[in-house]
């Protein structure tokens, strides 16, 4: 497989504008550095930061590429591309990104919250049995990629966002819309299109705090309704509603939470017991040390 020049790299980064992990860089770089580096590290390394993955994908699932099919395991991706590759685009994000401290202090909350989600969604995928936990990984990952867009263009977005999940609004969407006139889900669906996403995983991206409409009528078993379940699972036991939106009650969750059971086969003992298992692997919404 040919490499990307430095030409095509740049092209493929405009409009990427979602900032990476610092620390995720230093460590990336540390490896890239070795005398013989670890593609695997490195994969492992990319799949823990949201631009970096977004972006690994869209390359690879751009048209230089032609891949017949779309590809959503960062691993998978990170061996069709290469060392030198992956080296480039990193260096590319890396050159593009310059943050302040209160930027990237702000922005842990997402980071955190992010990867999280990712990983519960695609231990759930496997624990219920749904054939494609990398999709699930990449929509743990991905499905709140609209927040730190927004927190860059509106220096008060933490505040609306918090507000959104107060459980005073039918959907967390609807006062984000009244204030900025759109909403971090509308903003994902398209940073997750400009990333050649495959189509199910952008429309749930655009759906996912839309989920009452899924159960308003007789539900078909389908694998976008089975991801989306296993989505908001995963983002009740992380804690999402505490992470990200500060309250001590997850409005939503309170709302669907026994139509999502239900549809995944599981009940509330299923649930205390994921939440157990998680809390043991280091994930729960008071790891955070939030105030």
């Amino acid at each position: 497989m040919s490499e990307l020049s430095e030409e095509q790299i740049k092209k493929i980064l405009q409009g990427i504008s979602i900032p990476p992990q610092p620390q995720i860089m230093v460590d990336l770089q540390m490896e890239q550095v070795m005398p013989d580096p670890d593609i695997n590290r490195i994969a492992d390394l990319i799949k823990q930061d949201v631009g970096l993955a977004g972006t690994v994908l869209k390359v690879v699932n751009s048209p230089f590429y032609g891949l017949s099919n779309q590809i959503t395991s960062i691993q998978q991706a990170v061996g069709i591309l290469g060392m030198n590759s992956v080296v480039n685009i990193v260096n590319g994000i890396s050159i593009k990104s310059s943050m302040t401290d209160e930027t990237i202090k702000s922005l842990t909350r997402f980071w955190d919250s992010a990867m999280d989600v990712a990983m519960t969604s695609a231990t759930i995928a496997k624990q219920v049995g749904y054939n494609y936990p990398d999709n699930a990984y990449a929509l743990g990952l991905f499905h709140n990629v609209g927040v730190p867009l927004l927190m860059n263009q509106y220096p008060n977005y933490l505040d609306i966002l918090e507000e959104s999940y107060s459980g005073g609004y039918n959907r967390i969407v609807d006062f984000e819309n009244q204030q900025l006139s759109t909403n971090h889900a509308v903003i994902g669906y398209y940073t997750a299109k400009s990333w050649n996403l495959p189509k199910m995983l952008c429309d749930i991206i655009a759906e996912h705090h839309n989920c009452k409409r899924i159960f308003s009528k007789d539900t078909i078993e389908n694998d976008q309704t089975t991801l989306t379940c296993i989505l908001k699972m995963a983002e009740h036991i992380c804690g999402t509603y505490k992470v990200l939106g500060r309250q001590d009650v997850d409005s939503e969750w309170e709302d669907i939470g026994q139509m999502v059971l239900e549809y995944l086969g599981l009940n509330d003992y299923d649930l205390e017991t994921f939440k157990e298992q998680f809390s043991e692997m280091g994930i729960s919404p008071n790891n955070y040390g939030l105030s």
